[in-house]
């Protein structure tokens, strides 16, 4: 049986042209954003734990906020920070919603199990900033964040998990034991107890919301197949859970939509989507 290739399935970079511009694309994207907005509609820097990257920003509606929508961002939790992705709360506050971007200490300062927990602490300090319901998201390594917060270990308390309405997972990692396999895990240092212990689809749920997987139709077949697989273990266990494909979007535009509001992967972050012959 030939063996297969797993930093090639998890090379997302490799088959996107130019990729290595991008990330000081977002950054200065961002950059521009956040300096559009009013003080009164954006809170940055709001620590949320001792460390110098457990820190969180909120970006506010223009009036009430309906509920509290956090985006964790990705990066294969070795990359990147909250600052790279303000611009894509833009189409959950026009909806009306108060936004919150995290950042997390990456590995290998910090294992994955530790950073799940920080998302955790993260979402309760925004949580007690705005009332209503949480509505997760989370981009790849973000998608695995997100979709923790509804395990049966989750490190959220009780009354805040039970305010989370709907979750998002875009292009999420939700089993990890493949990422022992390749040259990443010099940094990520997962060994089999912890991917285990990590992997949303190794894990009971218990929030009673409901779960949506998206993901590009241009993406690694690695990430396609990890999208599906967790509404398929989880609708067997009682969650509301479907997964979409969308059109023929790379790993990175996927995420386009986000800044706008009425597109379907802000309507999936609002829980609003109709979507189309991949529910599972």
């Amino acid at each position: 049986m030939q063996s297969m290739d797993w930093d090639d399935a998890f090379a997302n970079m490799a088959y996107v042209e130019n990729s290595h511009l991008l990330p000081d694309f977002w950054a200065n994207r961002a950059a521009s954003y956040r300096a559009e907005l009013s003080d009164r509609r954006l809170e940055e820097d709001i620590p949320y734990g001792d460390e110098p990257r457990q820190k969180l920003d909120i970006v506010w509606p223009d009036g009430a906020p309906k509920g509290l929508a956090v985006f964790v961002h990705g990066g294969f939790w070795m990359r990147l920070n909250k600052s790279h992705w303000t611009d894509f709360a833009e189409g959950m506050r026009v909806a009306g919603w108060a936004v919150c971007i995290p950042s997390y200490t990456l590995t290998p300062q910090a294992r994955i199990a530790q950073i799940t927990r920080e998302i955790g602490r993260a979402i309760t300090v925004a949580a007690a900033r705005v009332d209503g319901p949480i509505h997760l998201a989370g981009h790849s390594a973000g998608g695995h964040l997100a979709t923790r917060m509804l395990c049966n270990d989750c490190p959220l308390e009780p009354e805040v998990q039970a305010r989370i309405e709907h979750t998002l997972s875009i292009s999420g990692l939700h089993d990890l034991r493949p990422l022992m396999h390749t040259k990443m895990n010099e940094t990520l240092k997962l060994d089999a107890q912890e991917a285990r212990a990590e992997s949303a689809v190794l894990r009971d749920p218990v929030c009673a919301g409901t779960l949506t997987c998206w993901v590009g139709g241009g993406e690694r077949p690695e990430f396609i197949r990890q999208t599906s697989l967790l509404p398929m273990m989880w609708q067997g266990l009682g969650v509301a859970a479907r997964h979409q494909i969308e059109g023929s979007h790379n790993h990175f535009t996927v995420l386009e939509g986000l800044k706008l509001p009425n597109t379907p992967i802000t309507d999936a972050f609002l829980g609003s989507a109709k979507l189309k012959g991949t529910d599972t």
